[in-house]
């Protein structure tokens, strides 16, 4: 790790520094404004004897994003710790300098191996569609891509299935992280995962019947976390918690999973409608599971509904998805067979993989029921 000190040369921030594998380097303000750290670097300015910052640490906090800034003060004066934050300090060492407190500042700052990972978000139109079944079959599909860089979320605060789907009992769970939004690291974060089948990391829904509500804000913080730090994160996201459905900014696409019931596809028109007023309608996307072509709603008529495109057909196949859930193996686990055909289907289109299979619309005879008075 380099550790660029901004300010006068000083034996005693030099020796507080002073680490196996560390290198300290010294700069003047002159040359911090035009010289741009290196990502991973530790930035430490010594503003000691000032009350505001100086001119030059706005623009280099907002240039150098994948650096920790650390500041040194003569004391936590409030007027100097939101000059800080505004600008994307988030640590404030005051005097007397202590070595550990420094320390511990450093490696809340470090930033290790961050990437810009993808987050695809499903949520059923109405309870039983599927939407657990497709989350967890999607990231199996995922981690084939990704191997030990897929998440699976399942932000159920109580009584989730996306572990018993898998086989898992995870000790912790979703609102282990949540709960403990303001301290996530590579190694608390760590804890609470597990790996799964398909070298898939899961983080749980608790077994507890009640669990406390979540705010939008620690949900957005851990989605965020997920993103920096995997490279696919699919979430199996509750449609009746409003926390959840507007903390979803992270998220690159948001994927709704319907059948060809008229009730679900109603629900799905009025879900469609608030989440593309949120999120944009290029993030929202349709999937309808138990596809049954002989239906008399097909898919024109969902999508005159809807107001969305279906991307995505999952075939019928009730007996076979009762089988893995019962045995705790989920249908992407077995390649020879239409369901894990269509969830790697979907996984690809995710991930930007593109198929030259078109799904087959269905018949459009029942446009005039379900386009009717909505309540």
């Amino acid at each position: 790790m380099q550790v660029v000190v901004v300010g006068n040369a000083d034996a005693q921030i030099e020796g507080l520094l002073k680490q196996p594998g560390r290198t300290v380097v010294w700069l003047g303000e002159a040359q911090a404004a035009t010289r741009k750290p290196a990502p991973g670097d530790v930035v430490v300015i010594d503003v000691r004897g000032r009350e505001h910052l100086p001119s030059f640490v706005a623009p280099l906090t907002s240039s150098a994003t994948e650096v920790g800034f650390v500041l040194l003060c003569s004391k936590l004066d409030p007027g100097l710790m939101l000059e800080a934050m505004r600008v994307g300090v988030r640590e404030c060492v005051a005097e007397p300098l202590d070595a550990q407190e420094l320390e511990a500042a450093i490696a809340r700052v470090t930033v290790k191996h961050r990437i810009d990972g993808a987050v695809f978000a499903f949520v059923g139109a109405k309870g039983g569609v599927g939407t657990t079944t497709t989350a967890v079959n999607v990231a199996l599909e995922l981690s084939q891509v990704a191997p030990k860089q897929t998440l699976l979320i399942d932000l159920h605060l109580s009584n989730g299935d996306a572990g018993l789907f898998l086989g898992e009992d995870p000790r912790f769970s979703v609102v282990d992280a949540l709960d403990n939004a303001a301290r996530l690291d590579q190694a608390f974060f760590g804890s609470l995962v597990v790996r799964s089948k398909g070298r898939l990391d899961l983080l749980a829904s608790p077994d507890a019947a009640v669990a406390p509500p979540a705010d939008s804000a620690r949900i957005r913080t851990l989605l965020e976390f997920a993103a920096s730090h995997y490279r696919y994160t699919v979430l199996d996201v509750p449609r009746s918690e409003s926390a959840a459905l507007e903390a979803l900014d992270a998220v690159s696409r948001v994927v709704i999973v319907a059948n060809q019931e008229v009730p679900t596809v109603r629900s799905a028109g009025r879900m469609a409608a608030r989440l593309r007023q949120r999120y944009g309608k290029e993030r929202v996307s349709l999937v309808i599971t138990r596809y049954d072509p002989k239906a008399e709603i097909g898919q024109d008529d969902i999508e005159k509904t809807v107001g969305s495109r279906v991307r995505h057909l999952v075939p019928s196949d009730y007996r076979r998805a009762v089988e893995a859930l019962n045995d705790g193996k989920p249908l992407s686990l077995d390649n020879h067979n239409s369901l894990a055909g269509a969830f790697r289907s979907i996984a690809r289109d995710l991930a930007g993989v593109r198929s030259s299979d078109s799904p087959d619309k269905g018949t459009g005879r029942l446009f005039g029921f379900l386009g009717g008075r909505r309540n």
